[in-house]
């Protein structure tokens, strides 16, 4: 981004309202653990069941892809490529299964809790909260296995999905995993169908079920789910069909309206989003200080690293730096200081200047830098200062010229001790190179030391989904971007030489609208009711 003197805030504001959710919905949601758990139950039980192919209507309006392309095309989870060209498309309803001999051929219904599980019994053969449209071929792929992290890929599709073995602890079997883009949404998934059949679940047979009513997953799929939820935070997608399933069957995925109610039920970190309300008298893990959340080792100038605060407070920057070793050997690097402001939860992105548009944006950095910090490559050990003293790192400090994490994305476990001295590999997930898309899911607040210098203002505010930002100037340029409560960037445009523009047809919500160019960066808090 633009250097200014800048102060930063992370952008987490938490849980201000349950997004999206009708007002009092989760009003009986009071409690904490395993009883906030059955309260949830008691609100979402009792859909009304639109039947097994009901399910081609619901995908009508809860699966196009209004994100992406935004072609209006089925949203297929398992062929879905994030940030790139899809490698096939299908439309509604004329490209429905039939048969299929290879992928791309036709879309069909993936239940990701296999229909044997439960005997194929309604409501939960037809509930579409946990039923998506994916392709017919990969969805033979995928089976009756259970979601997990493979270890040794037997079969990969043409998105990335893999099948091949468990890389589960404990679990030795065949797993099918998704790309890292749609882990989370899975994952919500899963939390709502423990959920929503509380009151049947413990007599379920599945890999992934420990044959409870609480905690229902084994331990060990249980921290693979709380990662994926931590690593892939709700996305303007899945609020999209949260809300269209609702319209469909009355009852709502609570995890996407408010995702700490996964760990205010089993515990682990934050699954990121801004979304909503009270956690119902649960907590997430605190740390003692921040710490190096992800490092980006890709390739040419494509190097980032992410810190985040789980400390339970804001934390000032001033007082930490970060510093590289060369080579596995030699004296630390001069540092590079950091500044601002982390609030509690948020993530603070630095990146190199030269980093490709393509992986990230220098633009959605805290920082972008040409620091030799920022150059580092697989044997180049990373540390977090704190008053110039070491309190995390990534890599080993006089590992020599050994690689420890070359040409990969390297993500904290969410279970994994943080802030610590010594680099283990095994508190860290790994990723192919270039892999971005997790990096900073929570965008920054900017209030800059001039912003008074030019009057801003949008009216109404609250308003029916319309309304003016007035700039008293016509002699500068802005950009003007919007972004959801989850940092979805829904809107920008460059604003030159006029002094007012209207913004029209946003949903109901709250909306941040960020104005910014050389001198001026302002945010302003938009209700739209």
């Amino acid at each position: 981004m633009k250097k200014t003197n800048v102060l930063f805030f992370a952008f987490f504001i938490a849980f201000l309202s349950h997004a999206q959710a009708p007002s009092g919905y989760y009003s009986s949601a009071t409690g904490s653990g395993y009883t906030l758990k059955t309260q949830l139950y008691n609100i979402i039980k009792n859909h009304t069941d639109r039947g097994y192919s009901g399910l081609w209507t619901t995908y009508s309006t809860s699966d196009r892809d209004h994100q992406n392309e935004n072609d209006n095309t089925i949203f297929d989870l398992y062929s879905e490529i994030q940030n790139g060209k899809d490698p096939y498309n299908y439309s509604y309803g004329t490209n429905q299964c039939g048969t299929y001999s290879g992928e791309g051929s036709c879309y069909n219904r993936e239940h990701m809790i296999p229909q044997s599980v439960f005997n194929s019994s309604s409501p939960m053969v037809s509930d579409a909260h946990f039923i998506t449209p994916t392709d017919g071929y990969v969805n033979g792929i995928r089976s009756n296995y259970p979601h997990g992290k493979v270890a040794t890929a037997s079969r990969t599709t043409r998105n990335g999905s893999k099948l091949g073995t468990s890389a589960v602890s404990g679990y030795t079997g065949t797993v099918f995993e998704p790309v890292d883009a749609f882990k989370g949404d899975i994952a919500r998934m899963y939390f709502y169908f423990a959920t929503r059949y509380e009151n049947t679940v413990s007599n379920y047979n599945y890999a992934m079920f420990n044959r409870t009513s609480n905690q229902v997953f084994t331990t060990a799929f249980l921290n693979m789910l709380l990662a994926w939820h931590a690593q892939d935070p709700v996305s303007s997608r899945e609020i999209e069909r949260n809300n269209a399933i609702y319209a469909r069957q009355g009852n709502r995925n609570p995890f996407i309206d408010n995702p700490n109610y996964v760990n205010a039920i089993w515990g682990g970190t934050s699954g990121g989003s801004t979304g909503g309300g009270s956690t119902g008298g649960g907590s997430t893990t605190t740390r003692s200080d921040l710490y190096l959340s992800e490092y980006i080792e890709g390739s040419s100038n494509n190097k980032a690293l992410e810190i985040k605060n789980e400390t339970g407070t804001s934390k000032s920057l001033s007082s930490y730096s970060l510093k590289k070793q060369t080579n596995g050997a030699g004296s630390w690097s001069s540092a590079l200081t950091l500044s601002g402001t982390l609030a509690n939860n948020g993530k603070f992105v630095i990146v190199n200047s030269s980093i490709s548009s393509t992986c990230y944006s220098t633009s959605n950095a805290n920082l972008s830098t040409s620091s030799t910090v920022l150059t580092f490559n697989g044997n180049d050990a990373v540390g977090l200062f704190k008053n110039g003293v070491l309190i995390d790192i990534i890599g080993n400090f006089n590992g020599g010229s050994a690689n420890f994490a070359a040409d990969v994305t390297l993500r904290r476990k969410a279970t994994a001790t943080a802030p610590k001295t010594s680099y283990s590999s095994s508190d860290w997930d790994v990723y192919t190179t270039n892999t971005c898309g997790g990096l900073g899911n929570r965008m920054s607040e900017e209030i800059a030391e001039k912003e008074d210098v030019i009057d801003i203002k949008a009216y109404p505010n609250p308003n029916k989904g319309t309304f003016t930002i007035d700039f008293n100037t016509n002699n500068a340029v802005f950009l003007v971007e919007i972004y959801s409560t989850l940092g979805q960037k829904i809107y920008q445009k460059s604003v030159e030489k006029q002094n007012q523009l209207q913004i029209d047809n946003l949903q109901k919500g709250i909306y941040y609208v960020m104005i910014s160019n050389v001198d001026t960066h302002k945010m302003l808090r938009i209700i739209v009711e």
